[in-house]
C-alpha cells in the first residue's frame, strides 16, 4: 500500500483517504491559486500507526522520496546548510476538528539549517525566531498539550540584531529543546529526516488525545477515521513587516453579509492567529498595508466560493508581499448567517431555491432571528469585545473548564478565559456562552463557539481572568465566580444580571426562505416556521433521495 501522495491538481482521491485539508488544497491547485508545494500522508497510514503503535512498513522510505521531490520543486535542501528547506506538518482529518490535533511549524530547522537561513537572509533574529517556533510547536505536539507561547510578537523586524534579544532567543531555544525531550521521552534529533518522522508520529498520536476524543464524542464523529498529515514547504509570515498570516471568510460568518471578513497579523505565523494570544487586526487592515496581497486574496475568495458554490473560509500566509493559501473549505455558517447565505446564493443564481432550502436545517432556522440585549445603554454592561457567535446566553461565571463542568450540573454557565485552547473542550461543551480576554473572530474560542452555536464575545480589552481567585476583573470591577452575566454575541456586550432581550423578527431572508418552502410543499396552513421548512424538506427528499 502507498502511504504518501503528492499534492497536485492531478490527485484524484476521496476526502476519506486524503482528509479535508489536503482535499481542499487539491481544489486550490485546480483553481490555479498559489499553494506551497507539499504532500499528504493518508488516513490509512494513521490507522495503521494507531493499530500497530509504530509507523507502518514503507512509510519512512516514502517520506524520504516525497521530501526529495519537494527539494526538487523548491530548489532547496531539507535541513541543509545552504538554501535550507523547512516544512509545516499539520493534521487534516476528513471532518474539521479545530485545534484538537497537533501542528509543527518550521520543521527542518536544525542548528545547521538555522545558521544557513540566517546567512541566506542576513537576518539572524528571523532565523532563530523560526527555530524557536519549531521547537515550541514540536514540544507541544510531543506532549499532546497546547503550544507554549514562543512568538516574539507582531512586527518581528523591530530590534533585529540586538545582542540581548539574540541571547534571549538562544536561551529560549535551549529550554524548548529540553522541554521537547522531556515531553516526548526522547531527545529531539538534529537531523531533518528524524524530525519529520517524529512529527508525523506526534500528529498521528494527537488523534487519540483526550481533547480530540472529547470533541468527537460531542460532535458525533467516529473514533476510527484517523487523520491525514499534510506536509508543505514553509512560507514565513514572520519573515519581515511585509509578511504575515490570517484567516478570511468570503462573507461575514455572523451575519452572512457579502463582504470579506476575518483576522490578520503582520510579522507572525498562523498559530499566533488561532491561539488568541496575540491581538489580531481586522482583515481590512491588509488592504491598507498590502494592496497587492489584498487584491489577490479577494480574487481567491471569489474563485473558491465559486468552486464550492457556498461561502468559504481560507487560511493564508504572505511572505514579502506574496500571497500563499494554506487551507480552504466551505464556511459552515450557522443561524441567521446560514439562512442569508443560502437565500443570497439562490438570488445570485449560484444555487437553486430547492438547494437553498435543503442547506438550511431546522435548527439554523430556529436561530435565524437572533436575540440581543434590548437596550445596552440601560443594561449594566460590564465589558465589550468582538461578537464571535450571535445570540444571547445567560449563566453564572466560571473561570476554569473544571468549574464550568461542575457548575453546569446546577444551571447554565458562562465560561470566561484569557483565551481558550483545545484543552478547554469539556468546559466549552458545558457552557451556554463564552467570553475571552484575547483573540479575534478566527481564534479557537470563536471557531468552536460558531461550530457549537454558542453565543460568544472575544477580545475583551482589559479583562483579567483570575482562576486561582475564582473571579474576573474589568474596568475597575471584580466579579466573583458564580455571578450571573448575560453574553450578547451579536452586539459584543457582557452585562451583569439578566437585562431584557429582544429578537428582531423583521429579517427578510427567513421570510423569503419560508415562502419558497410553502411553494414546494403546497401547504399554506398556519404552522410554525420549523414545520413549514420540514414539510418542504420532506417533499424535496422524496423527489431527490440521493
Amino acid at each position: 500500500m502507498r502511504w504518501v501522495r503528492p499534492l497536485t491538481a492531478r490527485l484524484d482521491e476521496t476526502e476519506e483517504a486524503l482528509g479535508a485539508k489536503a482535499h481542499g488544497l487539491v481544489a486550490l491547485h485546480r483553481l490555479g491559486l498559489p499553494v506551497p508545494p507539499g504532500f499528504v500522508v493518508t488516513t490509512d497510514a494513521c490507522r495503521a500507526f494507531l493499530d500497530g503503535g509504530r509507523l507502518p512498513d514503507g512509510l519512512r522510505e516514502e517520506l524520504a522520496a516525497a521530501m526529495g521531490g519537494l527539494e526538487a520543486a523548491t530548489g532547496r535542501r531539507f535541513g541543509g546548510a545552504r538554501t535550507p528547506l523547512a516544512v509545516s506538518v499539520r493534521s487534516g482529518a476528513r471532518v474539521s476538528m479545530p485545534g484538537m490535533m497537533s501542528t509543527v511549524l518550521n520543521l527542518g530547522l536544525t542548528a545547521e539549517a538555522t545558521a544557513g537561513l540566517a546567512a541566506e537572509t542576513g537576518d539572524a533574529r528571523f532565523a532563530v525566531d523560526s527555530r524557536l517556533r519549531f521547537l515550541s510547536t514540536l514540544a507541544a505536539a510531543l506532549s499532546g498539550t497546547g503550544a507554549a507561547d514562543a512568538s516574539t510578537g507582531p512586527g518581528t523586524a523591530a530590534g533585529r540584531g540586538a545582542d540581548d534579544e539574540e541571547a534571549r532567543l538562544a536561551g529560549a531555544i535551549a529550554e524548548f529543546e529540553r522541554a521537547a525531550g522531556r515531553r516526548g521521552g526522547r531527545a529531539v534529533p538534529d537531523d531533518a529526516a528524524g524530525q519529520l518522522e517524529l512529527a508525523v508520529e506526534a500528529v498521528f498520536s494527537s488523534w487519540d488525545t483526550p481533547r480530540a476524543r472529547a470533541y468527537r464524542e460531542i460532535h458525533g464523529i467516529g473514533h476510527d477515521l484517523g487523520t491525514a498529515v499534510v506536509v508543505q514547504a514553509m512560507v514565513f509570515g514572520n519573515r519581515d513587516d511585509r509578511s504575515g498570516t490570517g484567516v478570511a471568510f468570503s462573507r461575514d460568518p455572523n451575519t452572512g453579509e457579502d463582504t470579506p471578513f476575518g483576522d490578520v497579523l503582520f510579522g507572525c505565523q498562523g498559530e499566533d492567529v488561532v491561539s488568541g494570544r496575540t491581538p489580531v487586526l481586522p482583515l481590512r487592515e491588509l488592504g491598507s498595508r498590502e494592496a497587492v496581497v489584498w487584491g489577490a486574496l479577494v480574487d481567491a475568495l471569489d474563485r473558491v466560493e465559486g468552486h464550492y458554490r457556498d461561502a468559504c473560509y481560507v487560511e493564508f500566509t504572505f511572505q514579502a508581499g506574496e500571497l500563499w493559501l494554506l487551507q480552504a473549505r466551505p464556511g459552515r455558517f450557522v443561524g441567521a448567517a446560514a439562512v442569508r447565505v443560502a437565500v443570497d446564493l439562490a438570488d445570485e443564481h449560484v444555487i437553486t431555491r430547492e438547494e437553498a432550502l435543503l442547506r438550511v436545517s431546522p435548527r439554523q432556522l430556529r436561530h435565524a432571528r437572533t436575540p440581543r440585549i434590548a437596550d445596552p445603554a440601560r443594561a449594566d454592561v460590564l465589558a465589550r469585545g468582538t461578537g464571535a457567535c450571535p445570540g444571547v446566553a445567560v449563566g453564572r461565571i466560571a473561570t476554569t473548564t473544571e468549574a464550568a463542568v461542575r457548575m453546569a450540573a446546577d444551571g447554565p454557565v458562562v465560561l470566561a478565559r484569557p483565551e481558550t485552547s483545545p484543552d478547554d473542550m469539556r468546559g466549552l461543551a458545558a457552557a451556554a456562552g463564552i467570553v475571552t480576554a484575547r483573540g479575534g473572530a478566527a481564534s479557537h474560542a470563536a471557531v468552536v463557539a460558531r461550530s457549537m452555536g454558542k453565543p460568544a464575545v472575544v477580545g475583551v480589552t482589559g479583562l483579567v481572568v483570575d482562576s486561582a481567585g475564582a473571579s474576573i476583573s474589568v474596568g475597575g470591577r471584580t466579579i466573583g465566580e458564580g455571578a450571573f452575566v448575560t453574553v450578547d454575541g451579536t452586539g459584543g456586550q457582557v452585562a451583569l444580571g439578566s437585562p431584557p432581550v429582544v429578537t428582531d423578527g423583521s429579517d427578510a431572508h427567513p421570510r423569503r426562505l419560508l415562502a419558497w418552502a410553502d411553494d414546494v410543499s403546497g401547504d399554506r396552513s398556519d404552522r410554525d416556521e420549523v414545520q413549514r421548512l420540514g414539510a418542504a424538506h420532506a417533499v424535496l427528499r422524496r423527489e431527490r433521495p440521493d
